[in-house]
């Protein structure tokens, strides 16, 4: 068996190989430096590259030693200024170090191992191990995705996909059927030439078992000339293009912002739809995104205007939902999609309307999607929002999930809560 080893070089002179063989075998470290990147940076600024710092101590490399113990013979140089016993005078001016600042009576460290990640390893690290939860195949209708399946055999095809026993059996079965009349006459022959044979030399009929040796000779000729295999037997097998089932998915992102939500609220709140939004476009290449904004009125929007419009008022919840719903009936039909919510909120609502988000959530939206989750930006006490969902959450508790976040800190960890794998699925 042969090995290739890719010894290439790429940019700087550095071999893509071993880069990957480093990330695998520190990725502990990557990920722990990739969680705390994403905690203190900025809006427009979550998905570049960064820069990982590893302690020495933990990249040192086993080395073999000559241990302790038997009998050493050491040589060392000699010198002109000391004899043995002798004691050495202490420095003055102390060492000849070329550090600034105060010394310590304590502690001690090593140096620390810096290298940067670029922009997708530290995507791929920071989404790893995340999935849509409850994702299933739906209906052909539309499908975009096909594979080939075999459907039986074909007398012409490409080479490689020739079948030989099929081919065998074609050939074996062609042999028989244009020989077969032909081997029955030998085998009668050479059975009544074994019979003449087994008579007296006296009784024996010479002119007969010349005759049957001649026509012997004819007949082995002829079968001899049927060619082992022939073009006509070859079979191919046949693939034909089927479509396979196809995993379209729809997120609705739901933001509030409202009056009520300050402007640290709502960065927290993009920041964790943009981290959202980041992870869908990256781990699934058919998927669409639906924004909704709202405070008194609900407003399907697109991207740009979901992340950087400033538009805000009072706090009306329903109406996100209730446009929700409206969205579902007219464009993403359950029965061909899969459909997930995202709903980032302050927890503040309008007086009485908290009800009929519960309703409207149980009614007309939960038994239409796949997942459902609510995260709350607050670092007060839980309002009246938050306990009509926990209602929700008893009565969906599969498919309906809610967090709080208080900081920045707690977005990525949040996040990770809410779309990590289940092993159940």
């Amino acid at each position: 068996m042969s090995y290739i080893i890719d010894r290439r070089l790429n940019g700087k002179n550095k071999s893509s190989v071993n880069r990957q063989r480093f990330l695998k075998r520190y990725r502990k470290h990557i990920k722990q430096s990739v969680t705390d990147a994403i905690k203190s940076r900025s809006i427009t600024d979550l998905e570049s590259g960064s820069e990982v710092t590893i302690p020495s101590k933990d990249i040192s490399e086993p080395i073999f030693h000559h241990g302790s113990g038997g009998v050493n013979h050491r040589v060392f140089p000699g010198n002109k200024e000391f004899v043995v016993g002798d004691e050495l005078q202490r420095p003055s001016g102390g060492g000849a170090g070329g550090g600034q600042g105060k010394a310590s009576d304590s502690g001690e460290g090593e140096d620390e191992f810096s290298f940067q990640i670029n922009r997708d390893e530290f995507l791929e690290f920071l989404f790893e191990n995340l999935e849509l939860p409850h994702m299933v195949k739906k209906k052909l209708q539309d499908s975009g995705d096909f594979k080939f399946v075999q459907a039986g055999f074909s007398n012409e095809g490409n080479p490689e996909r020739i079948n030989i026993v099929r081919s065998l059996r074609s050939a074996h079965a062609r042999r028989i059927a244009l020989s077969g009349g032909t081997r029955r006459e030998i085998k009668a022959l050479e059975k009544e030439q074994k019979a003449l044979m087994e008579k007296p030399e006296n009784d024996r009929d010479d002119q007969r078992l010349s005759e049957i040796e001649q026509r012997l000779v004819v007949l082995r000729a002829k079968v001899s000339k049927l060619p082992f295999l022939d073009t006509f037997d070859l079979k191919y097998n046949n693939l034909i293009k089927t479509p396979v089932p196809s995993s379209k998915a729809v997120m609705f992102c739901v933001m509030d912002v409202s009056g009520s939500m300050t402007q640290a609220i709502k960065d927290m709140a993009k920041r964790f739809f943009l981290l959202l939004y980041m992870f869908l476009q990256r781990a699934y290449k058919q998927i669409d995104v639906v924004f909704i904004r709202h405070h008194t009125q609900a407003k399907e929007v697109d991207e740009e205007e979901f992340f950087y419009s400033r538009e805000t008022g009072g706090t009306i919840v329903s109406s996100a939902i209730a446009l929700t719903s409206d969205v579902i009936e007219e464009r993403y039909p359950p029965a061909d999609w899969n459909i997930y919510v995202a709903q980032a909120s302050d927890g503040d609502n309008w007086d009485g309307d908290s009800d009929s988000c519960r309703e409207l959530l149980m009614k007309k939206v939960l038994p239409k999607v796949q997942y459902f989750s609510y995260v709350e930006i607050t670092t007060g006490e839980h309002q009246n929002l938050w306990f009509e969902y926990e209602k929700v959450r008893n009565t969906y508790p599969e498919t309906f999930a809610m967090q709080k976040i208080e900081r920045s800190g707690d977005i990525y960890p949040v996040f990770r809560e809410l779309f990590s794998k289940r092993g159940d699925d």
